[in-house]
């Protein structure tokens, strides 16, 4: 059997590790596929604010679904030595031909590594090259390995696809990074908000209309829109009120007896207010909904979660999405307009305008408005 191994700090994995491995596994014909996320590398320190242990053995499992990632570097104390992983991987395997995936850099550094000796009688280098132009070099090195240390090295002829680590770290709190990452782990680090990372806009939107109606689509991209417009008026964050934006009505399609189950799943308390109106719980468990499956931050989360009803003490990002989710080009009724040249004039007074609007709304339908949007009233008149 040939197993084929391949080890690297994987942070994160990324195409070029993918591409990597597939390139290899299939000029080596491989029987089996071992990922090994390093530990504590000897070689070099893992950036400052990398994901845990845990969290990059997660991600490498999502990047190399028909591989076997091993936790083994990882669970490891002290500095990891990849002749110690050889070794280990050897006495599970017996008889087993084990086969090493290096790149350019590892291959010419060879002789600098722990027992290196030792590691090419364990397995057969399988060099690959980690950029055009790199293979004349490899080769000349392999050659000198041979040669002096009687190696077994096996040189893939093929440059995989060219990615940078630290340039994708660095991308991903700009909300780049997308086109460098298969989905699995991309969604992943914006789940968990790993290297600081802000969801690419164009790639949450693809991923929220899955859970709207498409009749509620244009909606939510004119909330997206405004929320957008109206941050750059006042001097927040565009892109975060574009995603609050897009996430905002995240559960507004799910029934009243869906909503509740929410509810109790993420442990929100209701009061009787809440559910005299199941039109605004989507507000309340979107918010935990976004949090879940995208790791929104908490101005986000409080800007979806109280952009049906407002509240006292208001911040500057949550009145935006309130009055982009009022005024958005799809919406039309008599007033709107008037809130609409308001909220870029005066944006407490716009807030005053739509809280008074909608609460007469829902004083014309027989109903009382909610407590929440009378305090939320209240609060913005001692402001002006």
């Amino acid at each position: 059997m040939r197993l084929l191994i391949y080890g690297g700090t994987f942070n994160p994995p990324h195409l070029g590790h993918i591409d990597a491995l597939s390139c290899a596994a299939a000029s080596l014909s491989a029987d089996r596929c071992i990922v090994v996320p390093a530990g504590i590398p000897p070689h070099k320190a893992l950036a400052e604010g990398s994901p845990t242990a845990e969290e990059r053995l997660r991600l490498c499992e999502l990047a190399f679904p028909d591989a076997d990632v091993t936790p083994m570097e990882l669970r490891r104390e002290g500095k990891s030595y990849t002749v110690d992983t050889l070794r280990e991987i050897s006495r599970g395997n017996p008889g087993a031909e084990l086969y090493f995936l290096v790149g350019t850099d590892m291959l010419l550094y060879m002789e600098q590594w722990h027992e290196f000796r030792a590691l090419f009688s364990l397995c057969t280098l399988a060099a690959l090259p980690r950029a055009d132009g790199d293979l004349a070099e490899i080769e000349r090195y392999a050659a000198y390995l041979r040669k002096t240390y009687g190696a077994r090295i096996e040189i893939i002829a093929k440059t995989p696809l060219p990615m940078d680590s630290t340039a994708l770290r660095a991308a991903l709190p700009q909300r780049g990074g997308t086109e460098r990452l298969c989905d699995a782990v991309y969604s992943e680090i914006i789940r968990c908000r790993l290297y600081g990372a802000k969801p690419d806009l164009a790639w949450l939107r693809g991923k929220t209309d899955a859970y709207l109606k498409p009749t509620r689509i244009p909606h939510v991209r004119g909330c997206e829109e405004t929320a957008a417009r109206l941050a750059l008026r006042w001097g927040e964050d565009p892109e975060d009120a574009a995603e609050a934006g897009i996430l905002h009505d995240i559960t507004k399609r799910l029934a009243d007896d869906e909503q509740l189950r929410l509810a109790e799943k993420y442990g929100i308390v209701l009061n009787a207010a809440d559910l005299a109106a199941p039109k605004t719980l989507h507000a309340l468990t979107g918010a935990w909904f976004a949090r879940e499956h995208f790791g929104v931050p908490d101005n986000i989360f409080s800007a979806i979660e109280w952009h049906t009803t407002g509240r006292a003490g208001m911040a500057a990002l949550e009145k935006i999405v309130y009055l982009a989710d009022f005024i958005e080009p799809t919406r039309d009724f008599p007033g709107v307009q008037d809130v609409r040249t308001l909220a870029f004039a005066d944006l407490n007074a716009a807030m005053i305008r739509a809280l008074q609007m909608s609460m007469d709304e829902v004083k014309r339908r027989g109903a009382s408005p909610h407590p929440r949007s009378a305090e939320a009233l209240r609060w913005l008149q001692t402001q002006n």
